[in-house]
């Protein structure tokens, strides 16, 4: 057998066990081929580069669902994305400052803020601040700049000097992808880059993710699951993944769940 179909085969069956573990370790799989770990790293990094996966400490994650443009992403699954914003507008207190992120979910979150609630809401998001302007009780502030039109949001050098003026109470975060050890992570340099600076000059954080992005990884990181104070997930979020980050530190909300 040559050396070519080995390697497709074994890169066939490591994609096997991503979708099926959700997670490899390069020195589980180089025991399980009987080569090398440099073998495994250089295959994964092919892989990665191919859009396969995602490089980790370690090994790799499936790569984070990317389904286009923020309008395109508020179209899917919004029943789903409506209960998540249900469970998160209650850490949304009157008179608080609170920064919203980029991301589908966070529309969702928008659009189910009370009309009576006062609080100032800061967003780099034009489709968001569009569905706050409807409700009388807030005040809200839309960072300027150069929009990305893949993230949907200004994310430039202008949108982070208009952040480091913030101080939010409360600052909800997009994520493309969620995982207890690779933490929140996003598809754009830029975006990742605002993400942080907002969360480092923020009191508190939230995210509420979709269970698709459990597990996953987009390549550029944001910030640990241990500096999020709360996670808002679906109700059926996999045990292991909720018993996974809840052991990181943050606080895991399910969604609908009457216990919560």
């Amino acid at each position: 057998m040559s050396t070519e179909l080995l390697l497709r085969e074994r890169k066939s069956l490591i994609q096997e066990r991503l979708r099926t573990e959700g997670r490899v370790l390069a020195a589980d799989l180089a025991r399980q081929f009987n080569v090398s770990e440099d073998t495994i790293r250089r295959d994964l990094r092919e892989m990665a580069a191919a859009g396969l996966c995602e490089r980790v400490y370690g090994g790799a994650l499936p790569l984070a669902p990317d389904a286009g443009s923020l309008s395109e992403r508020a179209s899917l699954a919004p029943e789903r994305k409506l209960a998540l914003a249900q469970a998160s507008i209650g850490f949304i207190g009157r008179g608080m400052t609170v920064f919203l992120d980029a991301g589908s979910t966070n529309l969702a979150i928008a659009r189910a803020v009370a009309p009576t609630l006062s609080a100032t809401i800061v967003t780099n998001t034009p489709l968001i601040a569009a569905a706050l302007m409807e409700k009388p009780g807030l005040d809200v502030i839309l960072i300027g700049g150069t929009l990305n039109r893949a993230v949907g949001a200004a994310v430039g050098a202008r949108a982070r000097r208009d952040a480091e003026l913030l101080r939010p109470d409360l600052s909800i975060l997009g994520a493309c992808g969620a995982d207890a050890e690779a933490g929140l992570t996003a598809f754009h340099f830029e975006d990742a880059e605002f993400k942080r600076l907002i969360a480092a000059r923020s009191r508190s954080l939230l995210a509420a993710v979709t269970s698709d992005k459990l597990g996953t990884a987009a390549p550029y990181a944001v910030i640990g699951i241990e500096a999020v104070s709360t996670l808002v997930l679906e109700a059926d979020a996999p045990e292991a993944h909720v018993a996974a980050l809840a052991a990181r530190g943050a606080k895991v909300v399910l969604a609908g769940d009457p216990r919560q």
